[in-house]
């Protein structure tokens, strides 16, 4: 009866290992599939990220295309108003040489 009972026992306990077993395979093969569904949204999110460094890089070099051509305008327009300058004292010395000669004329014929 001993036999019996001891066989029993160790039949009880290597169905509970089994069963101990199975729950371990079931968890690792869950444990797996999560670790295949994170690599995969891992992939996915350094992808999404490499696209968006590549526009970041994109824009980056349009707005330093911008601002040399703004840098190169703006040379040009103090350049222009340089010159606006320079005439409009041109053409005040212009004028006052002009008064100068008519008033010369004037006081010559008064005289």
């Amino acid at each position: 009866m001993d036999y019996e009972y001891e066989e029993s026992a160790n039949r009880q306990r290597a169905l509970q290992g089994y069963a101990i077993l199975e729950r371990t395979s079931q968890s690792l093969a869950r444990s797996e599939q999560a670790a295949l569904e994170t690599e995969r949204i891992g992939t996915e999110v350094l992808s999404e990220l490499e696209s968006q460094r590549e526009s970041l890089l994109r824009t980056r070099q349009r707005l330093e295309d911008a601002d040399e051509e703004l840098s190169q305008a703006r040379r040009v327009l103090n350049s222009m108003y340089k010159n606006i300058i320079a005439n409009k004292i041109i053409l005040c010395l212009i004028i006052i040489l002009e008064m100068a000669i008519l008033g010369g004329s004037l006081y010559h014929k008064l005289s």
